[in-house]
């Protein structure tokens, strides 16, 4: 699979205004084989600061699901004449406290093609992507899961 990681982050963002307005940006995605993984970075600005002066967990939790969305667009963007892919649920989990910007890591966790298969077979498949917020230190912040599904077109 070719990929263009600056066009597939610049039809995300167009796609999905609200990363634009949160200030997120996609700083790497990579795909070898069924290893996708996208890195999305979010500023350390006061306007999405909490009551302890590090980010919102309404803006990490976008940041995360914004780093899903571009492993999902990796992984199948080539592919979305056979429907379109939503987030369908998200599990998430706060460890410690975020502090000035942060990244959030995303990997998929499904082989790209089981999901094809299921899909071309005509179900809607669903498929998990892990993701990890890190500070500038380097300590994870916050752990997620975010699954997705492709919406077959019929």
């Amino acid at each position: 699979m070719t990929l263009d990681a600056k066009a597939l982050a610049e039809n995300l963002t167009a796609a999905v205004p609200f990363a634009r307005t949160v200030g997120i940006a996609i700083a790497d995605v990579r795909a070898d084989g069924d290893d996708i993984s996208a890195t999305a970075t979010l500023p350390d600005e006061e306007r999405l600061h909490n009551h302890v002066a590090g980010p919102h967990a309404g803006a990490i939790y976008t940041l995360g699901e914004v780093a899903s969305g571009a492993v999902v667009m990796a992984a199948f963007g080539e592919h979305l004449a056979l429907g379109t892919p939503l987030a369908v649920r998200a599990d998430v989990a706060y460890r410690k406290l975020a502090a000035g910007p942060v990244q959030a890591v995303a990997r998929l966790g499904r082989p790209v093609a089981d999901v094809l298969a299921e899909l071309t077979a005509g179900g809607r498949p669903e498929f998990p992507v892990a993701v990890e917020v890190t500070r500038a230190d380097g300590a994870v912040t916050t752990e997620m899961t975010v699954v997705w599904t492709i919406r077959p077109h019929r």
